[in-house]
């Protein structure tokens, strides 16, 4: 089994090379409009953005922000084929601008153009980030009647185009029942809540064009790779970054298109092929090693096991999972700039 994974340096709002209806996922997180690490990334694109906020507009600057990344949804629905899934990664932005400290909703101003694109929008889910510090004391701490509540929490928007995607050909169903998820999997990446997943703050290198990254943490992509494609779609992220989606859907044994409008991330990107057939594997066999835990806890709480999964011999709950076969990655190869081959094995055992 192989995948191909093409990463493109242009413009994420031309995404024109990408056919129409060959996607069957989209995992992102664009740069949060009004977050100020962003003003930058936006305001390089319309220097309207820049005026606005230096003269105190901030509404404005959201609106005109939005309209930047407008262009890329009317791309994404596009390139997606019908009955796929887009999952969005975004969070809620606060600021104080010309001494008028709000909450800008990215998230509802990103959900209501989705829906008038053509979207169906689907129950999202709250990321309720880890922090490492205490909560902070905002506003006027102790006293009330001026203080706010910390924002501690983002969104992943989940939407569809068109009906629901069918599995119609027997190698359909046979390539989705092996990229079933593990039963306790699915009780926890399906909660609409989730609190296990620590967001973390990436730095870059000195000859980045900023040196911070709004990387979404490799587990969710993982996630939401599993969640909603099955094993050979290909999955797009249009603001790629570090190259965290592609790197899911190389461990998943999905294919990927990554787009990315800023060439300082190419270092980060060229350095996926040398650590990712290590670190997926790695990844994988903890994620077997957890449901072994699993399976050793429900035992001992003596509850049922009525099915083994025909392709490891172990345990599991429902005879959905019987099939579940997780490929492990045997290498991965350049083919030419930015376009990377993996080749899988078909058995972890191997």
């Amino acid at each position: 089994m192989k995948t191909t994974h093409k990463i493109l340096f242009q413009n994420s709002r031309n995404l024109k090379n990408i056919p129409s209806e060959s996607v069957d996922l989209i995992v992102t997180s664009p740069p949060y409009p009004m977050i100020e690490m962003w003003d930058d990334a936006f305001g390089n694109q319309n220097p309207d953005i820049q005026n606005a906020l230096m003269c105190g507009d901030g509404k404005r600057a959201f609106e005109m922000m939005h309209e930047i990344l407008d262009s890329v949804w009317n791309e994404v629905f596009r390139v997606l084929k019908n009955g796929r899934f887009a999952c969005i990664n975004i969070g809620d932005a606060t600021r104080k601008v010309n001494d008028n400290f709000c909450l800008y909703p990215n998230h509802a101003r990103i959900l209501n153009r989705l829906s008038d694109i053509g979207f169906s929008v689907l129950p999202d889910i709250l990321w309720r980030k880890q922090a490492n510090t205490p909560n902070k004391f905002m506003g006027s701490g102790m006293l009330p009647a001026g203080a706010y509540v910390t924002l501690k929490h983002e969104y992943i928007l989940i939407l569809r185009k068109g009906p629901k995607r069918e599995f119609r050909t027997e190698m359909e169903k046979a390539n989705r029942r092996e990229s079933a998820l593990f039963w306790e999997e699915r009780n926890i990446w399906y909660s609409d809540v989730w609190t296990d997943i620590k967001g973390k703050e990436q730095k870059l290198s000195n000859n980045m064009s900023r040196l911070r990254s709004g990387a979404f943490p490799y587990e969710l992509a993982y996630r939401l790779i599993n969640m909603y494609s099955v094993k050979g779609d290909v999955i797009l992220d249009p603001f790629l970054g570090t190259g965290t989606t592609v790197s899911a859907a190389m461990t998943s044994a999905r294919n990927s298109v990554g787009v990315e409008i800023d060439s300082s991330f190419q270092e980060n990107i060229s350095t996926i092929a040398h650590q990712i057939v290590g670190l997926s594997n790695n990844y994988i066999y903890n994620r077997l090693l957890r449901h072994f835990e699993f399976v050793k806890n429900r035992i001992h709480d003596s509850k049922p096991l009525k099915y083994k999964n025909k392709h490891y011999g172990f345990p599991v709950v429902t005879s959905q999972e019987q099939y579940i076969l997780i490929n492990t990655l045997k290498n991965v190869k350049s083919l030419e700039d930015n376009i990377f081959e993996v080749v899988y094995s078909q058995n972890l055992l191997r």
